[in-house]
């Protein structure tokens, strides 16, 4: 074993894989997108590794309309986080019960309906509505009794356009055909009530199935040492993942992001990794050359963008098996950040220790 000594002014960091150990939940999360488009999870995930979600999501949902793509990011890095805590959350839910009513939601607390307002914006825009809660146009003292078991025609139209506003279904377009017949209008309830159902019962396989495994976000080994070594100001993360992901998995592991954090989502960014574009904000940010700076990396991509920064980069086998990166350029391969010190000189500088 040896130790080669060099310096620097500040530390750029990758964060998934290089800070923290996320990828069970991020390999859930593309493993799910594939199966949503028919494609080989194994491929997908092999495709999407070290890469922003917007460049993966808009190569492998190319249907997505400009205007689209920021929340179907949005989707995806919510549901990375929400497979992140399910277990810790949620490992003891409730099957569904036999009753599987719309008009009758499983309530029971910690099973799949009641697992937080994160998931649940991420599957709808609209809120819940249960169906036959719309009151009619008349009012409640006029009803008589048929009216209790037959809602009128204005109830089940009102109730049917929410329904199928909420799940996208109804096309406008249909409404002058149908407004005037009342079987037209309660077959189109009733086709927007079997397909609520049918997407109520994949949201519940699918929290069960995210719950059964412990996918919960993980700091790297000597990571938090390194971390307290460098002083304030001389560090920044910049990450392939948006704000959303990247912030939540920094604080589930006690990670404050720093004032410099450099998302995918990032309106100043031409392009992410492997481009350098990355960390050459984040170094500008910090008031420093890139090429006077140490870039931390776990990922083919990532250890490509550091390089052609002009950073030092160090490249650290937490993701990937050292045969997987060293042909990527980095000027040092280590195990992890445990092999890696750092101490500031007097004259301010940082130096840097590698054992080899």
């Amino acid at each position: 074993m040896s130790t080669h000594t060099f310096y620097a002014d500040a530390v750029l960091f990758d964060m998934d894989g290089t800070l923290t150990d996320s990828i069970a939940a991020v390999e859930a999360a593309w493993s799910k997108v594939a199966k949503d488009i028919g494609q080989d999870p194994d491929y997908v995930i092999a495709a999407t590794h070290g890469k922003r979600a917007v460049d993966n999501l808009s190569h492998f949902k190319p249907h997505l309309k400009d205007h689209e793509i920021e929340r179907e990011v949005e989707r995806f890095e919510e549901s990375i986080l929400y497979f992140a805590d399910a277990q810790g959350l949620h490992g003891h839910l409730v099957p569904p019960r036999e009753d599987d009513s719309v008009d009758s939601p499983i309530s029971t607390p910690g099973s799949p309906i009641d697992i937080g307002s994160s998931l649940s914006s991420s599957i709808a825009d609209t809120p819940d509505l249960t169906p036959g809660t719309s009151a009619p146009l008349s009012r409640a003292s006029s009803f008589k009794a048929s009216d209790v078991r037959r809602p009128s025609f204005g109830a089940r139209l009102r109730n049917m356009l929410s329904l199928a506003a909420r799940l996208r279904v109804y096309d406008e377009e249909q409404l002058p055909e149908t407004i005037g017949d009342e079987d037209a209008v309660q077959d189109m309830a009733d086709a927007t009530e079997k397909n609520e159902k049918a997407e109520q019962h994949a949201l519940e396989a699918w929290q069960l199935e995210a719950a059964s495994v412990d996918r919960s976000v993980r700091i790297l080994p000597g990571v938090r040492k390194m971390i307290d070594s460098i002083p304030a100001g001389r560090y920044a993360v910049a990450t392939s993942g948006a704000k959303t992901y990247a912030y939540g998995c920094m604080k589930r592991v006690g990670i404050q992001p720093p004032p410099v954090t450099i998302t995918a989502d990032d309106k100043r960014l031409k392009a992410g990794k492997p481009a350098p574009d990355p960390f050459l904000l984040a170094a500008e940010c910090l008031g420093y050359e890139a090429s006077r700076c140490v870039v931390f990396e776990d990922s083919p991509s990532g250890i490509r963008a550091g390089v052609a920064s002009g950073a030092t980069v160090i490249a650290v086998c937490t993701s990937h098996e050292r045969s997987k990166i060293e042909g990527c350029g980095a000027h040092y391969i280590v195990e992890n950040m445990e092999k890696v010190q750092c101490e500031q000189e007097e004259d301010g500088r940082l130096k840097f220790s590698v054992e080899l």
